[in-house]
C-alpha cells in the first residue's frame, strides 16, 4: 500500500485534492472573518467536518481503488 497517496500532491486523486483546496479556502476565509467581522457564521465549522469526510473518502478511494483496471467503454 502506498501512502503517499496521501499526501504526495503528484498522487492525490480529484476528490483529495478538492478537499484539501476546500480546507485552505474555509481556513482563510475563517481568519478573514475572525478579524475583520469578529467571528464567522454559526455552524462554519461544520465545513472543516465535511472537508475532512470527503478528504477521507478521497483517499480510502485511492487507497484501495483499482484505477489500472480496464474500463468497459461501449461504443
Amino acid at each position: 500500500m502506498d501512502f503517499s497517496k496521501l499526501y504526495r500532491p503528484s498522487a492525490l486523486n480529484s476528490f483529495q485534492f478538492i478537499a484539501l483546496t476546500g480546507l485552505l479556502m474555509s481556513a482563510g476565509a475563517h481568519l478573514i472573518l475572525h478579524f475583520a467581522v469578529g467571528h464567522a457564521p454559526t455552524g462554519f465549522n461544520w465545513l472543516y467536518v465535511c472537508w475532512t469526510a470527503f478528504y477521507v473518502g478521497g483517499s480510502l478511494l485511492n487507497l484501495f481503488g483499482k484505477p489500472d483496471e480496464p474500463h468497459d467503454h461501449h461504443h
